[in-house]
């Protein structure tokens, strides 16, 4: 197969942090791909422009906040996660004959977050605390949904915001409960919290009841280690870093940025793999 020179890019706001780039650049060099990767700081808003401003070199986007609805709006197909979240984080651009582009959108965040619980021994959960309403916590349901939960507390600063993720519990067979900050101590133990709130967001998990060695996924990395993460450590908990997230979903990318599908294994994957999460500090379990 021959590939021709590509262009691929992390899309959000802010951006300048993500280390998107370093690993997606290491799997293609790997694999011997000429194709270069990029971070694009975009502006709220400005997704469908961004998208007007480019050519055919585009192969894909990764999307990141604040514009993981608008993805999901820009494409012209949907994968089944994407449809069930209502949030999309991964765009592959083809091309008709006419050379008309064609979206195809997919949400890897979901198989991220169950990959890097699984990197910590987490097989199951049953009830399960998400933390934060927006546009992850829907893949944190789904993926707490994924790992057998019964039941997900959704804990939120102002739940009228919330409100939506019951539904996408539905969508994903599971039943999701919305509440306030202020009622974390109510909530019934967890075996399982996922924190989808920003790294400079300072928010104390100190009263939420968990079981004994209870496992937090924090989806924040920069800085690492969180505020959160310690004070779950020191109380006990095992922690796992977003960015551990971020390199299992970045693979899930790369398979469908290659290879059209985020099924397709890639050739030599475990070396992939490797060379991924090697570029970023962290060892391939």
């Amino acid at each position: 197969m021959t590939f021709e020179i590509r262009t691929l890019a992390v899309v959000g706001h802010p951006i300048a942090h993500s280390l998107s780039p370093t690993l997606h650049q290491a799997a293609y060099d790997h694999l011997g791909l000429p194709w270069k990767y990029v971070a694009v700081d975009v502006q709220p808003g400005e997704l469908a422009g961004f998208l007007d401003s480019t050519d055919s070199s585009l192969r894909g986007l990764s999307v990141t906040m604040p514009h993981k609805v608008a993805a999901l709006e820009a494409a012209n197909r949907l994968d089944l996660l994407s449809e069930r979240t209502g949030s999309v984080n991964t765009l592959l651009c083809e091309y008709t004959e006419s050379g008309q582009r064609e979206l195809s959108g997919f949400n890897t965040d979901v198989l991220g977050i169950v990959n890097a619980l699984k990197d910590l021994g987490v097989r199951q959960a049953h009830h399960v605390a998400v933390i934060g309403g927006g546009a992850t916590a829907s893949s944190a349901i789904a993926a707490a949904s994924e790992l057998g939960a019964e039941h997900i507390s959704v804990i939120v600063r102002t739940p009228q915001k919330a409100f939506y993720l019951e539904t996408v519990g539905q969508e994903c067979g599971v039943n999701v409960t919305v509440h306030s900050l202020d009622q974390m101590s109510e909530i019934a133990s967890v075996d399982v919290a996922i924190s989808t709130l920003p790294g400079d967001v300072v928010q104390s998990l100190e009263t939420l009841p968990r079981t004994s060695r209870a496992s937090l996924l924090d989806v924040a990395y920069n800085p690492w280690p969180s505020a959160r993460g310690t004070q779950w450590s020191a109380a006990g908990g095992e922690v796992v870093s977003g960015l551990r997230m971020l390199a299992h979903q970045a693979l899930i990318q790369v398979r469908i940025f290659v290879g059209g599908s985020p099924f397709d294994v890639l050739p030599d994957e475990s070396g992939v793999k490797s060379a991924m999460f090697a570029s970023v500090g962290l060892e391939s379990l």
